[in-house]
């Protein structure tokens, strides 16, 4: 039987994140996605993606990760594994983000 591979895109701070994970189930947390086995490319080619990199040095010791439901774009089971990103949020996409309570884009007016 082949591992199960997913892709998970969430927002993190403004910014989509797209990670590959061997586990992603309901959390223990309440209103939390839990990622676990998460997975990035193999060093054996010549080209490093930086974007990548910057990703497994920001999740590196982590054995769990626990999402917001509502910070979750999309799980997508995979049977190939491609490069982890970090990318912009587009303002011109057709989908648009749930609104999240506790962030804020600006200062709050009194």
């Amino acid at each position: 039987m082949a591992t199960k591979l997913y892709r998970i895109s969430f927002l993190n701070q403004g910014q989509v994140y797209e990670l590959y994970a061997g586990d992603v189930q309901h959390g223990a947390l309440p209103g939390f996605i839990e990622i676990s086995d998460l997975r990035f490319g193999e060093h054996s080619r010549v080209v490093i993606d930086p974007s990548e990199e910057k990703l497994k040095s920001e999740f590196d010791g982590v054995e769990r990760l626990h999402v917001p439901f509502h910070s979750v774009i999309r799980i997508d089971e995979v049977t190939r594994h491609g490069s982890s990103k970090i990318r912009e949020l587009d303002g011109n996409a057709i989908v648009t983000p749930f609104p999240a309570a506790f962030t804020t884009q600006g200062k709050k007016s009194d």
